[in-house]
This record gives structure tokens, sequence and C-alpha cells, in this order.
């Protein structure tokens, strides 16, 4: 919106051209997106705890956990309004990547929120069942992808990291892998979200990683000397994912050891599916198993535990996800915490690192 109104004034005041740098408004929608969250964050708090939306803590999970009773939940409507606000303000809204990416996020947060308000608001333990919540997040994902592949005719190539002549067509196939790249992104943080502060570190740095390649997609000189996909248009995502690293941050400030707030199925969902939205458009999907090693880990405890007690009777971990594996091992929750936030920075360093090792 900012960008719309100012940026036509640089003809005649100079001081305005300013807005058709996408490394300004970058900087700014983080800015944003914290002013919002600490605008927000005391406010949503208040009116969470009015409504009575407070978490519910299972009862077989660590002990440690039953003093959290009680928290604030659904604190992703935070999330939510920190990162669309400054999108809209910032960002250049004739792109259609943009309004795609928040399609997937707003449309995953009502997921969230309809589940969330279920079970914590109306005290229905249910809420959306499974198979309710997966047919709404496909639905989602098959719009938005079919959306950029018809429409805005994006590559159905698949990009692979260290190696730059391997650029396999999927063709139709395309369609459904590149939903099951947004959903699977999306349950993945969800799985991750179960400690303070574990799940909004990492999708932070996440989205910083993709910051940089929505950059250097919609950048052809720089695309091309990487020999890296040349998105013309995904530069602009730079501004969205900007108010993601700065939503991120903001939220974090309530929801750091000993959390105030929790984010709930709204916020981890919506992340989840706007981290595997911009790995789409940027023709990076492999890459977000590197950058998101820590959610896919998260993941695949979960589907190996499950699996091995169904086939075998047996269990992996003493408790999945894997964090709270660690957790009944004695490892304490801060410090469990901090451990996955510096893998993620290590995985997102090797990340970078294959713009070069190719």
């Amino acid at each position: 919106m900012l960008y719309h109104l100012l940026y036509p004034l640089a003809s005649d005041f100079r001081i305005f051209n300013v807005f058709k740098y996408l490394t300004f408004r970058t900087i700014y929608a983080v800015i944003t997106a914290l002013v919002v969250s600490f605008i927000l964050g005391p406010w949503v708090i208040r009116k969470l705890e009015a409504l009575q939306a407070r978490q519910v803590i299972r009862t077989d999970g660590p002990e440690s956990h039953l003093k959290k009773s009680g928290t604030p939940t659904m604190g992703g409507i935070l999330i939510l309004a920190s990162i669309v606000i400054p999108t809209l303000l910032w960002a250049d809204l004739t792109n259609r990547y943009v309004w795609t990416t928040l399609f997937v996020i707003v449309g995953y947060g009502l997921i969230g929120f309809t589940d969330d308000y279920k079970k914590v608001v109306e005290k229905n333990p249910k809420g959306l069942s499974p198979r309710q919540k997966m047919a709404c997040q496909f639905l989602i994902a098959g719009m938005a992808v079919c959306f950029l592949v018809f429409v805005v005719n994006i590559s159905t190539e698949l990009s692979f990291p260290f190696f730059k002549r391997l650029h396999p067509d999927l063709s139709w196939f395309y369609i459904p892998f590149a939903m099951v790249v947004i959903v699977g992104a999306s349950n993945a943080v969800n799985l991750t979200d179960g400690l303070d502060g574990l799940a909004i570190g990492p999708v932070a740095i996440n989205a910083g990683t993709y910051l940089l390649f929505t950059y250097i997609a919609g950048n052809a000189k720089l695309s091309s000397y990487l020999q890296t996909p040349y998105v013309p248009g995904a530069g602009e995502l730079a501004v969205l994912c900007g108010a993601m690293v700065g939503a991120g941050i903001g939220f974090l400030w309530y929801n750091a050891y000993p959390a105030e707030v929790f984010m709930g199925d709204v916020g981890s969902l919506s992340l989840g599916g706007g981290l595997g939205t911009l790995a789409v458009i940027t023709k990076q999907e492999i890459l977000l198993v590197i950058v998101g090693g820590v959610f896919v880990i998260e993941a695949l405890s979960v589907i190996f535990q499950v699996g091995s007690y169904k086939y075998r009777g047996k269990r992996i971990f003493r408790m999945a996800p894997i964090h709270h594996h660690f957790e009944l091992k004695g490892v304490a929750e801060p410090k469990i915490i901090v451990r996955f936030w510096i893998i993620t920075i290590i995985l997102a360093l090797v990340a970078i690192s294959t713009l070069k090792l190719r």
C-alpha cells in the first residue's frame, strides 16, 4: 500500500525513490512486523485470556509441562497480523506470488483457528478431525499450486542442491508433489510446536534463509551467475519473508521460555504452509528438507514411532515428537530449545552454501 501510494511521488520528491528498492522495503517490513507484535501482543494475550482460550496439557506427557496448563493459546493470530499488515504496507500488491503465499498463510491460519477455537473455547476435545484438516489443507494447497502452474505458468522442473544440471521435469506430477510439499511443511511445523519457542525460532531462521533465495530467484543477474532457477517477480516475496522474520522474532518475545502465550494450530499450520509455498515458488522445494531439517526430524520421529509401535509393538523413542524424548531423558527444556535453534542455523548455512557448492 505504501509502495503504491508513495513511490509514484518519486518524480516530484526524490526522497520517495527509496520505495523502489526491495532491500529498503524488506527491512521496513521486518521493523513493521516487530512494531505490530509489540503493540498488539499484550492486547491479544488479554483477549485470549478473556475468551478462556487456555492450553490443555496432556497428562501422559512430561511432568514439567503440567505447570503450563492454563497458558493462553491461539497466539498465532498475532503472528498472522504481524505478517499480513507489513506485507500489505510494503509489498507490490500487483505481484501474484505475494497474494498466492498470503492466500496459503491465511487459509491455513483459518483451518488452525477453527480447530483451536473448537478445542479451547468451545471445549470440544476433538476439534476438527484429522481427515477434515488434511482435506482442507490439500484443497488450499491444490488451489494455490494450480494457480501457479496454469495461470502464472511456473516451471514444473525441480532443482536439486549440489547438482546444477539436474532439473527433472515432473510435468503433471508436479501438482501433487508441490501440494505435498506445502501440506508436509505445514504439519511438520505443527508437530515441532511443543516447547516454548521451539518452533518459532527455526521458522524465523527458515524465513530469513528463503528471504535470500527469493531475492536471488527474482534477480536475473544473480540467478544466472549462481545458476539457480530464475523466477521473474519472485524477488517481491523478500518483503513477505521479512515480515515473517519480524513476526517470528516479535512472537518469540512472548513465547520464549517460560511462555506467556502459545501459537496454537492457527500459527503453526499457517507458518509451515507459508514456508512450503515459498519453497515451491522459488523452485527450492528439495532445499526445504535441509533448511527445515529440524521440522523434518520432528515429523519423521512421529512417523517412525507410530510405525514401529503398530508393526513391532515397540517404541523407538520414549515419546514422540523427538523433543519430548529428550525431555524424558532429563535434558532441560531451555537447553533442548536452544540446541534445536543452533542446529537450524547450521542447516541454514549449509543450504546457503549450496549456491556455490554445485
